[in-house]
């Protein structure tokens, strides 16, 4: 497999994210890029085309790229504090999982293709692992988990579609915070032969060895319980209807995003779900929501968990991710196939925005992106939206207070983490822009018009359309900066999320912090 697609994409991030000012380097009018070289700053000169995601011009893929010469340009112009090792591992270690990936997947197609039609129904794993197959629509390394061997991946990651035991810890009841009603098959400690004095906790088996080095506890090896990874990989499905979000060693979507659990996050998630249960009893929506009250932490990133349950309502749906709607199904054509397109999405736009219009309204802005989305559809139809994972939320307190009486069970003031809480407008814009409309609704519309299910112009139009159909006379302000502005935000997600650190790009939360204003693929223009 030639580097040369995911070396354009890197290179692409890069000029959007303006990182280390590359745009200096940009000749518009020509629409070329002279590419910083070596030591000798002698680059090449590489052409851009019109078009693309989030951006007015892209790499040009037929040139053949390499990520030696994107590297070369980063080191040149890189602060001696970027960590551009770390960069250059992510990018490399991105190429080995593609490798990986295009030789595992017709075994994995072939397998998924005659399973029986039920493993497609519930919540399960079959779409989950489909969509493991498909790239992040702007952060270009997504499919790498950094420092994770080749035999780890196929042994725990989704796209596998491995199935594999949990290991148990023994806590001490003291170090224990736990909240809701775990399952009826959570062991005893004597079930596991461990302490009968302390409370058990699961743990990845890829986290067991770092536990492990803790004097006070014990851990059980690997039994009991057989789970299957869903796309998230930390999160895995223990029944359709029952999953486990577990912290695992690695990091996904940047080097500081690590895929541990944050003790505070855990009731911050299930606050914003009760939160989000008051929003719909006043507000009659196809909206689902999973339940996220169950949780325990023993204080430390590396061992907690989040008991998932699924409503009984989604057992014998398809239910969808986002993320799995524009991958191949080993029936053949892309997933979204199985139903009529043009419908389908019109009918996940309009969901989407009349659930995120809303919030706004109330002064909340969600963090659910693709992988957080899923589409619940029987065989004809889809039927609502279902979300999970409410722990990135951001949320006006004061604005809230104006739509809903504050309460024990749901004020946000109530929460661990201080940066979910906003007074600014423009921040809850720009989380609705770049998650809601850029994630959500355009990186649909353009991978649609990519493999040819849908024009791109039609897919525009009926965003805009579903978005100012949800728009009412009193959201002047999100008209403005959606519909009606000039630009629109974009993520910097590769500068804050490996090369440059906090101190330095001054973002309290890696996640929300933006780069250069990209075109508006909503203006009147692109739908005449």
């Amino acid at each position: 497999m030639s580097e040369g697609p995911l070396a354009a994409r890197v290179l692409d991030t890069l000029l959007r994210e303006d990182y280390a000012g590359m745009r200096r380097y940009l000749d518009a009018d020509h629409r070329t890029l002279d590419l910083p070289g070596g030591g000798d700053g002698e680059g090449r000169t590489v052409r851009l085309r019109e078009g693309g995601f989030l951006t007015d011009l892209v790499v040009d893929p037929a040139q053949g790229i390499r990520l030696d010469e994107v590297f070369a340009a980063v080191r040149r112009l890189a602060d001696p504090r970027d960590d551009v090792t770390a960069f250059e591992r992510e990018c490399r270690e991105t190429a080995a999982t593609l490798r990986l990936h295009e030789n595992a997947r017709p075994e994995v197609m072939d397998r998924l293709a005659h399973a029986p039609d039920d493993l497609r129904h519930g919540p399960g794993t079959f779409y989950e692992t489909l969509a493991a197959y498909t790239d992040h629509p702007v952060y270009p390394t997504g499919r790498c988990r950094s420092g994770l061997t080749t035999a780890e991946l196929r042994r725990y990651a989704p796209e596998f579609g491995p199935s594999f035991e949990l290991a148990w810890a023994a806590v001490p009841h003291a170090r224990v915070t736990a909240a809701g009603v775990r399952p009826e098959w959570w062991p005893a400690p004597e079930d596991l032969g461990l302490d009968t004095d302390s409370d058990v906790f699961p743990v990845h088996p890829l986290t067991a060895p770092l536990i492990r080095t803790d004097p006070t506890l014990a851990v059980a090896d690997e039994r009991h319980l057989r789970v299957r990874p869903t796309l998230s990989m930390r999160t895995v499905a223990v029944t359709s209807l029952t999953h486990l979000k577990l912290p695992l060693p690695t990091s996904t979507l940047g080097l500081r995003n690590r895929r541990t659990i944050v003790p505070g996050t855990l009731p911050d998630g299930a606050r914003v779900e009760r939160l989000l249960h008051r929003v719909l009893e006043q507000e009659h929506l196809p909206i689902l929501l999973a339940d996220e009250q169950t949780y325990g932490h023993a204080g430390t990133p590396l061992l907690g968990h989040l008991v998932r349950r699924f409503p009984a309502e989604t057992a014998r749906a398809h239910v969808v991710p986002v993320a799995a709607l524009l991958a191949e199904d080993p029936a053949g054509g892309h997933v979204i196939e199985r139903w009529n397109v043009r419908e389908t999405f019109d009918a996940y736009l309009d969901a989407l925005f009349r659930w995120n219009v809303v919030l706004f309204r109330y002064g909340i802005a969600l963090e659910a992106h693709q992988q957080n989305v899923s589409l619940v559809l029987d065989d004809d139809r889809m039927l609502k939206l279902l979300l999970k994972d409410n722990d990135g939320a951001l949320i006006d307190p004061d604005r809230l207070r104006t739509r809903l009486p504050e309460n024990e069970q749901t004020t946000p003031y109530a929460l661990h983490d201080a940066r979910m809480m906003t007074h600014d407008r423009e921040a809850l814009a720009r989380v609705f822009v770049t998650i809601t409309l850029h994630l959500c609704a355009a990186a649909l519309a353009f991978g649609l018009a990519e493999r040819g299910l849908l024009p791109l112009r039609t897919g525009l139009c009926m965003i805009r359309e579903r978005l100012d159909a949800a728009l009412g006379p009193g959201d002047a302000f999100l008209r403005a900066r959606t519909l009606d502005a000039d630009r629109l935000p974009t993520k910097a997600m590769v500068t804050a999320g490996t090369l440059v650190d906090k101190a330095r790009t001054g973002a309290a939360d890696i996640n929300k912090h933006y780069g250069p204003l990209g075109p508006n693929y909503l203006r009147d223009g692109m739908c005449s």
